[in-house]
């Protein structure tokens, strides 16, 4: 599952939302759990005591302009080797290598560069060579890639927002939607999980934001992605968006969930 939280799950003189992101994590059980905007995880215990609550052991990835984002694993499945991706990424990539029965599945958590698709497709490179280096054919990409689908007219969404959240997704000069992070990623043989999944499903189904929480920056979109190789594809059971009950309300993100036939090595 992969699932930005905002801002750590609380608000500058607003609410405290943890309890409704532990909810929604404790509710959906995922064995492998990737999230963004993790401020505040990397102080005072926050990361080991939110991991605690919900029976996962931690793999975090600081950032040093940013947010930190983390990889979460729960045994029985054993984490093989771990670590953050050393480049320099707005938010932070991280790097779990995890064992499970059909060998070492990799997987990577990241956040990408919101303002800018130029700086996206560079740290879509940084990923895509890191995957190549994986010890195993089954690969994972988890995170909110702040990018949109080459697959999917956008003119339509995009001219509902205003400028300032506009050029976010547009390339410069001459105005086009910039989808070239996704497009890299399917350019590199990894697989979109959710409309692989859901062939012939409604657009409006795979959308990640915005929730009933807020987000004037979007206009019902889709920017949480899953990605996977062809040796992961081949195992997936089903994906989807996570609604309802306490996750309408715990982030301006939905969370993403797949099935994975995988059992712990």
């Amino acid at each position: 599952m992969t699932w930005n939280i905002r801002t750590g799950g609380r608000d500058r003189g607003g609410s405290d939302r943890l309890d409704q992101v532990v909810q929604v994590i404790d509710q959906q059980r995922p064995d492998v759990l990737a999230l963004q905007e993790l401020r505040g995880f990397d102080r005072d215990g926050l990361m080991a005591t939110v991991a605690g609550r919900v029976g996962m052991t931690p793999h975090l990835a600081r950032s040093c302009f940013g947010q930190p984002v983390a990889v979460l694993v729960r045994p029985p499945y054993r984490v093989l080797a771990a670590g953050a991706l050393r480049r320099p990424f707005h938010h932070a990539a991280a790097r779990v290598v995890v064992s499970t029965s059909a060998g070492p599945l990799t997987v990577l958590g990241t956040h990408l560069y919101p303002y800018s698709g130029g700086r996206r497709r560079m740290e879509v490179d940084w990923l895509v060579a890191a995957l190549r280096r994986a010890p195993g054919p089954l690969t994972l990409l988890a995170g909110d890639l702040n990018s949109l689908d080459p697959t999917v007219d956008h003119t339509a969404r995009l001219t509902g927002l205003s400028a300032i959240y506009r050029r976010r997704h547009v390339r410069r000069g001459g105005g086009a939607v910039d989808t070239r992070a996704i497009a890299r990623l399917l350019a590199a043989n990894l697989v979109d999980l959710w409309p692989s999944s859901n062939v012939g499903a409604p657009e409006a189904d795979g959308l990640t934001v915005p929730t009933r929480f807020g987000g004037a920056e979007f206009a019902g979109m889709r920017l949480d992605y899953l990605f996977g190789s062809r040796a992961v594809a081949e195992r997936v059971r089903g994906c989807r968006v996570i609604r309802g009950g306490a996750a309408d309300a715990a982030s301006d993100h939905y969370p993403l969930l797949t099935t994975l036939d995988l059992d712990a090595g």
